[in-house]
């Protein structure tokens, strides 16, 4: 499977009523890594990853791998990046999961036995073969996400964004979401306020605070800040508060500006 890197290079954003959303952001994601998204309700997250398939555009410029976001790029940059919302009664809306699963790629002009092969696959990949005929809506939450995340793989995607893909989901359903994000090849965007889910997941993390990157680097060392996350609205996870022996963590933080990005 082709992934694909992502760069943001100062990507501003404001709505029309003035609010500023997006503040200059400049970030880099390597060919299959995942990166946690964090920060405070209103910090912009949300604007940011709907700016990765085209959904909002401010200034600056988003590259998909070598393809810059533009007017002429943009079907070939929304088959390139998979959106996965929240809630999974936002994309689910056929009467039954083959439906859903396969409406992507039948509006990309798919042959059937092509488009057939793609539903297979990303139901396979999802844990959810044997569902093909059943209601969406009568499945479980846990079960609608899997759906939800099928119908994105199902469009042969290289840059997977999710948005709080652990919300409403109990200790097993986001064991073992976890579990199967982490064998996916795709590079992976994912804002969460799972911070545990964060440490467990992401290679790297980015804080956002007011539209700003204000820190990027390893989850621990990240996250093990009590200074940084009190001043960004967040909490050190329980895992990350104190070693075996009961000293507190003591990481070296990488501030925006000072490393990658």
């Amino acid at each position: 499977m082709a992934v694909a890197d992502v760069t943001l290079d100062r990507v501003s954003f404001s709505y029309p009523d003035g609010q500023v959303a997006l503040r200059s952001v400049s970030l880099h994601l390597r060919a299959g890594e995942t990166l946690g998204l964090l920060g405070a309700n209103g910090a912009g997250k949300s604007t940011l990853m709907l700016h990765l398939n085209g959904l909002l555009r401010g200034t600056g410029t988003v590259r998909i791998g070598d393809l810059p976001l533009n007017d002429r790029s943009l079907p070939q940059i929304r088959a390139k990046v998979g959106l996965l919302f929240q809630n999974p009664d936002d994309q689910l809306f056929m009467p039954t999961v083959f439906e859903d699963v396969a409406f992507g790629p039948r509006n990309q002009g798919l042959a059937e036995a092509d488009m057939r092969r793609r539903v297979e696959r990303a139901l396979e990949v999802t844990g959810m073969r044997g569902t093909e005929q059943r209601p969406p809506h009568h499945l479980s939450l846990g079960q609608k996400k899997r759906v939800a995340l099928a119908t994105v793989l199902a469009m042969d995607c290289e840059v997977l964004v999710l948005d709080e893909p652990t919300s409403g989901l109990d200790p097993r359903g986001r064991r073992d979401l976890a579990r199967f994000l982490m064998e996916l090849e795709q590079t992976r965007i994912v804002a969460t306020h799972d911070l545990e889910f964060a440490v467990e997941l992401c290679d790297r993390v980015a804080v956002l605070c007011e539209g700003e990157i204000v820190a990027q680097g390893d989850p621990r060392a990240i996250l093990g800040d009590a200074e940084l996350m009190e001043r960004t609205g967040l909490e050190v996870p329980h895992s990350l508060r104190f070693h075996e022996h009961g000293i507190p963590h003591q990481h070296a933080v990488v501030r925006a500006g000072d490393g990658e990005g």
